[in-house]
């Protein structure tokens, strides 16, 4: 439920060279912390994958990439939609140890997204990826780790406050854990985007767990491919973002597949023919290591903590003439 442009006046708090200033200082900052605080390492990722690979990640299971032909050899490939799958492969490739992991600076095309205030075609994120023991699958590795990054996001809006003083969100420190049939039992006659709005309004940062699976109202809370994230050991990080009074979802991550979720979310989504791919086959065969990961949006965060009203205030990417026109009756300058 976000803000409608023209709502309220607007005027920016940083000006267009602050902003940039800002957004390099955003990513750095927030970088350092998250590699100290999960313990990863930068890793260089690619832009496009085989189609026929398998490795490319799927989201809700209905958007179509980018997909073009290699005039060489006419090898089919497809623009990365995040890399969920290729990090736990790379984590194995390149030998990382129990407890160390790695994480990238990572662009991609979603040529299906609704363009809007909090959604662009472009995506930027902070992709990671972290090896764990099959006894560390559980629901307490998995919140602490989500704690682990908000609390990098609060020391990167520390940071961020001192050199722009005028800026003034609050991150909540502390976050505040909810199941996705919790959520549903909270709010009965809500749905699912009302119940986040709710729940975030209220506690700020917000944490909504096991996503995917059907709930007792025989929906899931939301769609998500069965084959990169665990739905029983899965979330999303909501941040409030007061300036557009909304919740705004920073990560999806979760503890990863393990061969016996694997098939079974498979078998319950339809999509057994799946075990025929490269990537799949060799999970289902144990050979990849147990992991946990996801992604941060960068121009989400930067959205929130430089208290903007448009993610295209804070990346450059395509804007139809309709949003263009609207965002300038607004005061609203994309970049």
């Amino acid at each position: 439920m976000p803000l409608a442009l023209g709502q309220q006046e607007y005027k920016p708090l940083l000006s267009l060279y602050e902003t940039q200033e800002a957004i390099g200082m955003i990513k750095s900052t927030f970088e350092q912390a998250l590699s100290r605080a999960l313990h990863l390492k930068r890793v260089s990722a690619p832009l496009f994958v085989e189609t026929a690979s398998g490795l490319n990640d799927d989201l809700s299971g209905v958007e179509r990439p980018v997909r073009f032909e290699v005039k060489d050899d006419n090898t089919q490939l497809d623009v990365v939609h995040s890399l969920a799958k290729w990090k736990r492969l790379a984590l194995k490739q390149y030998g990382f140890p129990v407890g160390e992991g790695l994480y990238t600076d990572m662009d991609a095309i979603r040529r299906d997204e609704t363009m809007g205030p909090l959604h662009s075609i472009y995506v930027d994120q902070w992709d990671w990826e972290k090896v764990i023991t099959e006894k560390q699958r559980t629901m307490a590795t998995l919140k602490d780790a989500m704690q682990r990054i908000i609390t990098a996001i609060g020391i990167t809006n520390d940071m961020l406050k001192w050199r722009f003083p005028q800026l003034t969100t609050d991150i909540e420190r502390e976050a505040s854990f909810i199941t996705s049939q919790e959520l549903e039992d909270l709010y009965p006659n809500k749905t699912p985007k009302e119940r986040e709005y709710l729940f975030t309004k209220e506690h700020r940062s917000a944490c909504i767990l096991q996503i995917g699976d059907k709930l007792k109202s025989g929906q899931p809370h939301d769609s998500r491919a069965p084959d990169y994230d665990d739905w029983a050991l899965n979330g999303d990080i909501l941040l409030w973002d007061e300036t557009i009074q909304t919740a705004v979802e920073i990560s999806s991550m979760g503890i990863r597949v393990s061969p016996e979720s694997l098939k079974s979310q498979l078998e319950k989504s339809g999509c057994q023919y799946r075990e025929k791919f490269p990537f799949h086959r060799t999970l289902l065969q144990g050979e990849l290591p147990y992991t946990i990961g996801g992604g941060i949006g960068q121009s989400r965060m930067c959205m929130v903590l430089l208290e903007k009203r448009h993610i295209g205030e804070v990346q450059s990417s395509y804007w139809s003439e309709a949003i263009r026109t609207a965002c300038d009756e607004s005061g609203i300058f994309l970049l």
